[in-house]
């Protein structure tokens, strides 16, 4: 930001303009017809790839733009604000990225960093398990060390564009052999690998991206396929979860817009009894108010990305939850008033925002469900004892 702290620089400014044109480019009827055909976004991804989009917060030397969370989460905003979110920035390089950028060795940076920037490399990030969920202290997932290499055993669920990945970043825990106590360490494997296999879980999303099931069984991994410190994992691992609810933040701030710009549209033109039913109060209010909510948790957003970039570990998370929450909260309201906004039309497919409806609701669910964040905010931020 500039030195008042409020308004983008030029470079950001630009850099918002660059990628809502290339979005425009595609839109929502690109998006959704691929979704229904069961296809990815491929051209879509390579050409934000291309554009030096998809990098822009990895580190110049390893081919990324050199800049930050803050752009990568505008480059997300600006994307879902005109109907073509993709979900896997917030896996590969928001995530993955940033852990391999802070922790890898030169050598996993030169092999993995490059292809996340460019679009080349798409990696999937498998954290969350079956009977875990929200407790990513519990995964049983077990690395144990074999010669010089490791045998990953477990069960993933709920893993983004594992069918469009390369290689997914695995959460397992070590088995300390002196005491027996689990500790967590990030692994990189690649999709073809053996023993590593996936299964689609039918999901009522239209969305190019799907989920899956994901079974390991004995995978056998080098050496080097562990990232950073065995023993350190949890810092590690927490590196990559304050970019997630940013770019969480971001998809549904962008997607808050998308539909406040579907009803605008819509009730400015229509008319009943000679009269656009945009001047009603009973549609104006609340699409202003929507536009209230979708503001403030994108100011949010911004103060989440600012003080990570920053350096400020602790600000950012609490931030980057406060966002993650409002956000979801104002998107999926967003949505459900632009549906109201067209009335039966907004449950057609011709007009574009039905499809959305189920997707908003991912925003209150995933990276976090807002009952997780409201946890740990009444924990972290009013200092109020744990539930659990």
């Amino acid at each position: 930001m500039t030195d008042n702290g409020f308004i983008e620089s030029e470079e950001r400014q630009a850099l918002r303009k660059s990628v809502a044109a290339m979005a425009a480019d595609y839109g929502q009827d690109y998006y959704l017809e691929k979704a229904r055909a069961g296809q990815h976004t491929d051209e879509l991804w390579r050409e934000t790839g291309k554009l030096g989009f998809l990098g822009v917060n990895l580190p110049e030397e390893y081919g990324g733009g050199g800049a930050g969370m803050y752009e990568l989460s505008l480059v997300m905003e600006e994307m879902a604000a005109h109907g073509c979110a993709l979900l896997m920035m917030v896996v590969s390089p928001a995530i993955n990225g940033t852990i391999i950028a802070k922790f890898g060795t030169d050598e996993q940076k030169q092999r993995w960093i490059p292809g996340i920037a460019d679009g080349s490399i798409t990696m999937a990030f498998a954290i969350t398990e079956p009977d875990a969920g929200s407790n990513s202290h519990r995964i049983t997932t077990t690395a144990r060390k074999d010669g010089s290499d490791w045998i990953l055993s477990g069960q993933k669920v709920y893993i983004s564009g594992v069918d469009q990945a390369q290689a997914v970043l695995v959460v397992a825990r070590t088995e300390e052999a002196k005491t027996g106590n689990l500790r967590p360490a990030l692994f990189i494997v690649p999709t073809d690998t053996p023993g590593f296999t996936y299964t689609p879980i039918e999901m009522e999303l239209i969305s190019p991206e799907r989920q899956f099931q994901v079974f390991i069984d004995n995978v056998r991994l080098p050496a080097d396929a562990l990232v950073g410190s065995e023993d350190a994992a949890i810092a590690q691992l927490f590196a990559g979860l304050n970019p997630e609810r940013i770019m969480g933040a971001a998809s549904a701030v962008g997607m808050g817009r998308f539909a406040i710009g579907k009803a605008i549209d819509y009730v400015k033109t229509r008319q009943v009894w000679k009269t656009p039913i945009g001047a009603h109060q009973g549609l104006s209010h609340p699409l202003a108010q929507n536009y209230i909510e979708v503001e403030l948790a994108k100011l949010m957003m911004q103060k989440a990305a600012a003080l990570y970039d920053s350096g400020d570990d602790a600000g950012a998370a609490e931030a980057a939850n406060i966002a993650k929450y409002a956000a979801g909260e104002a998107s999926t309201r967003a949505v459900d008033q632009a549906v109201q906004s067209l009335g039966g039309n907004g449950l057609t497919k011709e007009y574009g925002i039905a499809a959305a409806i189920t997707a908003s609701r991912l925003a209150r669910i995933a990276p976090v469900s807002r009952e997780m964040v409201l946890n740990f905010v009444a924990q972290t931020s009013l200092g109020l004892p744990r539930s659990y």
